[in-house]
């Protein structure tokens, strides 16, 4: 059987939680999940679930910033600090043998030029070679959209954050 990709993106509430609800339905079915968050902190709630469940979350460096906060040398550091996960993702993936591998936000680094187009297909392949892969997040480029099987957008029509309501734990993360 051939393993596909799904990618989940848009301007909406919910590509992650998406993702996630899938990577319960494989551990669910005995299924291996590998789970690598970008562009996020490593304290959300479901990181927490999906550990106690028996995922595999793998650490990716955190950002003490959003990046459009950083200036060019801090923005340089992140880009650097991504590339050198990228192989270690990749050596993830082929010890760990996911049936499902879940690139969090992988849309958005690649959207913000912190991993290149080259970089994101070698995970894709990787992921790809052991199960399914799941690629979330905003700005999907056109290649990743023309890459994926399955492509559901999420489009916001409102959220408490336009009105100044702050991501809530439980909730948000």
């Amino acid at each position: 059987m051939e393993n596909l990709m799904h990618l989940y993106t848009g301007d909406g509430k919910g590509k992650t939680t998406a993702s996630m609800g899938a990577a319960i339905r494989m551990l669910g079915h005995g299924g291996k999940v590998l789970v690598v968050q970008f562009m996020k902190q490593d304290n959300s709630g479901e990181l927490v679930s999906l550990k106690k469940l028996g995922a595999n979350v793998y650490k990716m460096p955190a950002f003490s910033m959003f990046t459009y906060q950083m200036d060019k040398e801090q923005l340089e550091y992140a880009t650097n600090r991504m590339r050198k996960a990228i192989d270690g993702i990749i050596n993830e993936i082929a010890i760990y043998n996911p049936a499902l591998t879940v690139l969090d936000e992988l849309s958005v680094a690649t959207g913000l030029k912190l991993i290149n187009e080259q970089d994101a297909n070698r995970l894709i392949d990787a992921a790809l070679s052991e199960g399914e892969c799941i690629v979330t997040g905003r700005y999907a480029p056109q290649w990743l959209i023309d890459r994926a099987n399955y492509v559901s957008e999420i489009k916001s029509i409102k959220h408490p954050f336009d009105s100044g309501i702050n991501a809530r734990k439980g909730i948000e993360w």
